[in-house]
């Protein structure tokens, strides 16, 4: 178990217990005591991502245009998962790179649109029953400001929209999809920087696998255009900051099992329970932790860091828009003191702070930023 790991562990377990501390609420008008312990702020923890979720969506509703959305997902052939573990930067990086290089090249195409897009990426390395199932959901603007086909903005570009309801074609970007992964593959273990299991070490094996993954059609999957920045924004807000497992689909836990709900997509889409040791549950959800510092979500294109302000500006000029009003998770809900939940008149007030109780090595886990 990696550090990451183990730290991820102790804050879940730690997460909103007397153990990192917290308040005293009492109502003003009944005298009615809550006790409210503070959260591990652990960003694999299913009950610390609210907040987070709404600065996210916040700063990202700045960033709308009143275009048309398309989702696409990237998922990466199951053979690849016995390289994660020993390269989990290494191969959710490339992920990253692949998709979003292939979205932009074919988007950059005069063929197709021949124009620079804005891409916002989100990984997700689970499936419904936790097993490791990487992908990538790709949020496209459906358009972009003229550019040639390094993707170089023209000095006096138009905007150019893709057609109503079709984005980009599947199969090319699939392949372009495929090509660029695996020479990033390629290239990594030239550098030295691929660690591979015993079976792939030698040079026949490596080749043999190679051409395995390359026959294969990835899979590409682009789902149906989202219309109008309001809708888009709720759309982004399903998939950015979720975990592997919610609290809502756990069923039973015990000592020695866990119990909860998956949705079998091959069954119809029934919602089914699976039960599971607790060492293989464990063993299950800490596949999804990732390396300390890695970035799951990303902006390319038009969102990319550089001249992000100047591009979208331009992009509402030539769209005869107004800029996009930022619309907030917070919009016409007032922050109001919360209501005592007794009697429901009084105010509930912080009459006292609790200290936290540390116990062994518990002040330098939860010290570390892990947002």
């Amino acid at each position: 178990m990696s550090a990451v790991q183990r730290q991820a562990l102790a804050d879940l377990g730690n997460c909103r217990t007397p153990r990192l501390g917290g308040r005293i609420e009492q109502c003003s008008a009944c005298g009615h005591r809550d006790y409210l312990y503070n959260s591990c702020r652990n960003r694999h923890c299913p009950k610390c991502q609210a907040g987070h979720r709404a600065a996210w969506l916040e700063r990202e509703a700045g960033w709308l245009l009143p275009v048309e959305y398309h989702h696409l997902v990237f998922t990466l052939p199951t053979p690849l998962n016995e390289l994660v573990g020993e390269n989990a930067r290494l191969v959710y990086g490339l992920l990253f790179e692949a998709a979003s290089q292939a979205v932009r090249e074919l988007a950059a195409d005069p063929k197709h649109l021949g124009a620079q897009v804005g891409l916002t990426a989100v990984l997700h390395t689970w499936g419904q029953t936790l097993c490791l199932h990487p992908h990538l959901h790709v949020v496209a603007t459906g358009g972009g400001l003229s550019c040639n086909r390094q993707g170089e903005i023209d000095e006096s570009p138009c905007w150019r929209s893709s057609r109503p309801g079709f984005f980009l074609p599947v199969r090319p970007l699939s392949r372009l999809f495929r090509g660029k992964f695996l020479a990033g593959l390629r290239e990594a273990r030239t550098r030295g920087e691929l660690r591979l299991p015993e079976r792939l070490r030698h040079e026949q094996a490596w080749q043999e696998w190679l051409a395995e993954l390359h026959r294969k059609d990835w899979v590409v999957y682009s789902k149906p255009p989202c219309a109008g920045p309001e809708v888009v924004l709720k759309y982004l807000a399903r998939y950015t900051h979720r975990v592997a497992i919610s609290n809502s689909r756990l069923v039973h836990a015990s000592d020695d099992e866990v119990t909860f709900l998956w949705k079998d997509y091959r069954g119809g889409g029934k919602h089914k329970e699976m039960t599971l040791r607790l060492e293989e549950f464990a063993r299950r959800f800490l596949q999804h932790v990732l390396p300390h510092g890695f970035v799951r979500t990303r902006h390319y294109g038009l969102l990319g860091n550089r001249g992000r302000q100047e591009k979208l500006a331009l992009s509402r000029r030539l769209l005869v828009v107004e800029a996009v009003v930022r619309q907030t998770a917070a919009a016409g809900m007032a922050e109001e003191p919360p209501r005592c939940p007794e009697c429901g008149r009084g105010v509930m007030e912080v009459v006292e702070e609790l200290p936290r109780q540390f116990g062994e090595r518990l002040d330098a886990l939860t010290q570390v930023d892990s947002s």
